[in-house]
């Protein structure tokens, strides 16, 4: 396990590597972002961003079609994009609708183009398009009447990859998942989905298509719940499933898929991050575990 040490002078709140694995990015309630250079164990700092006001809670990387780019988001309720050029990083816009704190962002799949769906504890959720030219276009929906924890992106359907999917965890204890209705220009509600009973505080849209689309929430009630619905049957309904019979030992704040789409990690406020694997039989069985 390889160790950075003196990183932030706060408490870290995510840490991401790029599409490649060559860089990582860090950001900390010291409201700035970290940039490091990674070669095998050796994890070099090269740059140090500012802008934000706030603590940074969330950081995205977008696909390298679109450049060496960042995402941050923050308390500040700015989200900040930044890009790399020539070894030089520079604030290239600014997304500032929301009326509190940014709580998560996540650019869409490339093939959707340059799409950042971003969350709030407005209650609202909003997506931004950045153009070629340098405009932005912004779409904003009210998805909760308090706050939203989380958000990301559906992957593209085989039948019909231009129909763009959300799903949001918010402090209404609900999942919800939203489908951008092209008439009206705004994400309208498809589905509610309900089995927390307390606050969700994260979710994850499993990226890999096999026969089922796959959804993990995290919860603060100490649970996390895999949603499941069949991708070749229209009419088909989510089917909810808690990944283990008991609570975890404390909330759970993070969940996140592997590249293939079949490993679930799941992070908690026992400082220990589980990993999961669904067996032969549709039952989810713990395969790992690191201690942090």
């Amino acid at each position: 396990m390889v160790t950075i040490s003196n990183a932030h002078e706060g408490l870290i709140h995510d840490a991401v590597l790029d599409y490649y694995g060559k860089r990582l990015a860090t950001c900390s309630s010291d409201k700035t972002i970290k940039i490091f250079e990674v070669d095998g164990d050796d994890y070099k700092l090269v740059e140090t961003l500012k802008g934000h006001e706030g603590p940074v809670w969330q950081l995205s990387w977008a696909h390298p079609k679109f450049g060496v780019v960042l995402a941050s988001c923050s308390y500040d309720g700015k989200v900040l994009i930044w890009k790399e050029e020539k070894g030089i990083w520079k604030n290239i816009a600014e997304h500032s609708v929301h009326q509190a704190s940014v709580n998560s962002i996540s650019w869409a799949p490339s093939e959707y183009g340059a799409l950042l769906l971003c969350t709030s504890s407005d209650g609202q959720c909003s997506v931004v398009e950045f153009e070629a030219d340098g405009n932005q276009k912004t779409v904003v929906w009210r998805a909760d009447a308090v706050g939203v924890n989380a958000g990301t992106w559906a992957p593209p359907q085989r039948d019909n990859a231009k129909e763009k999917r959300v799903v949001t965890g918010g402090c209404d204890n609900l999942v919800k998942i939203w489908r951008f209705d092209t008439q009206k220009n705004t994400y309208v509600q498809e589905e509610e989905l309900k089995g927390h009973t307390d606050w969700v505080r994260d979710v994850a849209w499993s990226q890999c298509l096999l026969s089922k689309f796959y959804i993990a929430s995290a919860s603060q009630d100490r649970t996390v719940i895999i949603w499941t619905k069949d991708v070749a049957n229209a009419n088909a309904t989510w089917r909810k499933q808690l990944l283990r019979s008991d609570k975890f030992p404390d909330v759970c704040w993070r969940v996140s898929w592997s590249m293939s789409g079949n490993v679930l990690a799941v992070s908690g406020g026992d400082n220990k991050v589980t990993l999961w694997k669904e067996n032969l039989n549709g039952d989810w069985e713990q395969v790992g575990e690191v201690d942090q």
